[in-house]
């Protein structure tokens, strides 16, 4: 599923791999184990297993609890929000071919004050009559 592995959360006990790297709650590196023992210490501090870098090898796991599961959750969302408004911004400017000098120039300036904004600028030229 590709869905599944955009989604960030516990992965639980199904782990597919058997040598993880696994790293703490407070982010010190646990070193590379068997899935066995990553579950056992899951269970043990009553946390959950997430999967950090899948590409890695070993791949990387954290142990988090659920308030810290929560909150990368949060912080990935709010960052994808971000990402995908940069650049999205459309001006579309449209003139005639017989414009006035000085209107001329203020739609430059105008054009110029969007670009630097980061707006997609898109400009219609029409022929005069």
């Amino acid at each position: 599923d590709p869905e599944r592995k955009t989604a960030f959360g516990s992965v639980g006990r199904k782990i597919p791999y058997r040598i993880l790297h696994v790293i703490n709650q407070d982010g010190e590196s646990l070193g590379n184990m068997h899935r066995a023992e990553a579950v056992k210490l899951m269970d043990q501090h009553n946390l959950k297993l997430v999967l950090l870098r899948e590409n890695a090898e070993p791949p990387v796991y954290r142990l988090m609890t659920g308030q810290q599961i929560h909150e990368e959750q949060l912080k990935r969302a709010e960052k994808k929000k971000a990402s995908s408004k940069a650049g999205m911004y459309i001006k579309e400017l449209s003139f005639s071919s017989a414009i006035a000098k000085n209107d001329l120039e203020t739609k430059t300036k105008q054009i110029a004050q969007w670009i630097e904004k980061k707006y997609h600028v898109k400009v219609t030229i029409r022929q005069a009559k």
